[in-house]
């Protein structure tokens, strides 16, 4: 991420007078003190030299299309909560989820978001498949809504798509104060849901967050293997990730 350097670049300027005669600072004076005067500047200058540190910018990732810029501030608070990995994804998704693992982690930092949280919602949504669609309108692989696009996006596009769905989930993430589960919860109900009580919201909220959640900490934490995920690929997501294998033409 971009970094700016703040740094105390105070110039110190000493001047000192000497009188020469009977005064205060007699000739016999003048040596000792003359030491005492360079010494103590000397350490002046040691403790007041310029320093330089730097400090984390939250700041919209350069590209080279400004139709991809994200636009969603985040606070360092909140950046600092965020494990980013260049390395890959947990172990745990899918193979559709994994076919899209380089993209993934790409689209999550360019959001200062954690991989897996992303790899979780996109495992949820539409296991990896780009031209999902859903009964409500939701397009694509993170399943964003058409009024999230801007005019003459194309919504399917992966990259795009992962634009608004990750302008979203920054946004819940934000508005949850960092707290993953009520991300999800937002990102499936609305982030206005998020402020209201759990037990307002809706049934497919709650199965979203049920499975979401355990998922996440499973592929946070380092698991090999996940049962919640298990759990939801038998009663879910089995044929929902068929289509998406068949439609990015991955082997058995």
């Amino acid at each position: 991420m971009p970094r700016a350097r703040f740094q105390n670049q105070d110039d110190w300027q000493t001047a000192a007078a000497y009188e020469t005669g009977s005064g205060c600072l007699s000739f016999y004076l003048l040596p000792p003190f003359a030491v005492l005067v360079i010494a103590g500047f000397l350490t002046l200058l040691a403790l007041n030299s310029p320093i330089s540190t730097s400090a984390l910018m939250i700041n919209n990732p350069s590209s080279s299309d400004p139709s991809l810029a994200i636009t969603t501030p985040i606070t360092p608070l909140l950046a600092s909560q965020y494990k980013t990995s260049s390395s890959g994804l947990s172990p745990i998704f899918t193979r559709e989820v994994q076919y899209w693992g380089d993209d993934l982690v790409r689209w999550a930092n360019a959001a200062s978001l954690d991989p897996n949280l992303a790899a979780v919602v996109m495992q949820i949504e539409s296991c990896g498949d780009p031209q999902a669609v859903s009964r409500s309108g939701a397009m694509g692989l993170f399943q964003v809504m058409p009024f999230h696009f801007h005019r003459g996006e194309n919504s399917y596009s992966p990259n795009t798509n992962a634009l608004r769905g990750m302008n979203y989930l920054s946004r819940s993430l934000a508005a949850g104060g960092g707290n993953a589960r009520l991300a999800l919860a937002g990102y499936n109900g609305g982030i206005g849901v998020i402020a209201r009580g759990e037990g307002t919201w809706a049934a497919e909220t709650k199965r979203y967050v049920y499975y979401g959640a355990p998922i996440y900490e499973d592929a946070r934490s380092g698991a090999t293997s996940s049962p919640m995920l298990d759990e939801w690929y038998r009663k879910y997501g089995a044929g929902l990730c068929q289509q998406a294998n068949r439609r990015l033409g991955i082997s058995p």
